[in-house]
């Protein structure tokens, strides 16, 4: 670009102003001791904030700390549920709350590994999102047989479901992988093993449920869309991008492996909920929410586009409080009262939390909260701040 005189004297001003929006945001260095708000940088009740913490302590998740007795507990009604991969007991609560980047606060050891569950499904739609800006998915509408043609997708209800309906988990795919049964996860609390069995299916897009076997579809059906594991791409194209530290391991089942171009390949999965799933430290996921909160944009960089945060964060027609594996607090049955309706937030089993507010520079990460009581742990934090 050339500037002269006037032309010069401006283009240094309209320079240096984007300069100046891209440091809005703090991004911590790879290792880095995350740097704390100044007392005056960002107008807060401190005292609010530090009742919100106290709340969060005072309100610990009450199933076992040896989470694989808490999953077989919390499964226990599902037909032939067990245990197919990596567990690890927990520590305590953790948690940060940061603004603009910054940390106003912590608990707890922030720098432990601890299973996520769902918080997983987050990230796996974020590796869909980073194939779709990479054009590997053309379209999210797009039917999945025109990428996956071994027989998964086979038959007429199943060669109806969309990319889409997988992400919004409103596809009703009907079928078996790696062994486990659609209907056998997560079933409805009333009938019996053929009611569920023999149910008629619902039209792909027209019904929300919360599925892990159908989560592992897409998963698998990402796998080979990128012709890769899917840990290895997320490590590749933003974990590293955001400074994540080494620590944080993606697993799957243990005999769910599939073979392509010569390579025997694990795909993992979209939560804990047989075990496996993604095992982080609170201090990467608070640098995954601050990727969202800042529109995909880490320092200058775009790791993953507006457009895909967008349409991930749209309610589905299916159910308004969720959108391509985040939920939504817009109207409906998961809304929490008292806080804006544009937060979007990862919620996994146990009361893992990543909690996203774009218009406010907002990120907060909770671990290991009461789950119900993550709406008024919220609405706290909120109420420390100006409308």
């Amino acid at each position: 670009m050339v500037c002269r005189g006037f032309m010069a004297l401006m283009c240094f001003f309209f320079l240096g102003l984007s300069v100046s929006v891209g440091q809005e945001f703090y991004f911590p260095e790879r290792n880095a001791e995350w740097k704390k708000a100044e007392r005056e940088q960002f107008e807060y009740n401190i005292e609010k904030l530090n009742s919100a913490v106290s709340f969060a302590k005072e309100n610990e998740y009450s199933g076992s700390r040896d989470l694989r007795q808490a999953i077989l507990k919390g499964f226990q009604r599902e037909p032939f549920h067990e245990i197919l991969g990596p567990t690890k007991k927990r520590g305590g609560q953790a948690g940060m709350i940061l603004k603009d980047g910054y940390l106003l606060t912590s608990w707890g050891d922030t720098q432990r590994v601890d299973m996520t569950f769902s918080v997983t499904k987050s990230f796996l739609s974020t590796v869909a999102g980073l194939a779709y800006d990479q054009g590997l998915l053309k379209d999210t509408d797009d039917k999945v047989d025109r990428y996956i043609w071994d027989g998964t997708f086979d038959g007429e209800h199943n060669s109806k479901i969309t990319w889409e309906h997988l992400l919004q988990q409103n596809s009703d795919w009907s079928g078996t992988l790696w062994g486990l049964h659609d209907w056998a996860d997560r079933p409805p609390r009333e009938g019996s093993l053929d009611d569920w069995k023999f149910r008629e299916l619902c039209e792909p897009g027209t019904v929300m449920e919360y599925n892990d076997v159908r989560v592992s579809v897409l998963s698998y059906s990402l796998t080979h869309l990128w012709r890769n594991t899917l840990p290895k791409v997320l490590k590749e194209n933003l974990m590293d991008a955001i400074g994540a530290s080494t620590s944080w391991l993606w697993f799957g089942n243990d005999h769910a492996w599939t073979t392509f171009v010569g390579l025997k390949m694990k795909s993992v999965t979209g939560g804990g909920h047989s075990g496996a799933g993604i095992f982080i430290h609170t201090e990467d996921m608070a640098r995954f929410g601050l990727l969202f909160a800042n529109g995909g944009r880490w320092k200058d960089k775009t790791l993953l586009s507006e457009n895909w945060i967008t349409q991930a964060t749209t309610p589905s027609k299916s159910n308004s409080n969720y959108g391509y594996m985040w939920w939504l607090n817009k109207k409906g049955n998961r809304h929490w009262d008292g806080v804006p309706e544009h937060v979007f937030y990862a919620a996994g089993f146990g009361g893992n939390f990543i909690v996203v507010d774009q218009e406010k520079g907002l990120v907060i990460v909770t671990r290991w909260l009461e789950p119900y009581k993550i709406g008024e742990f919220v609405k706290t934090v909120y109420s420390a701040f100006p409308d």
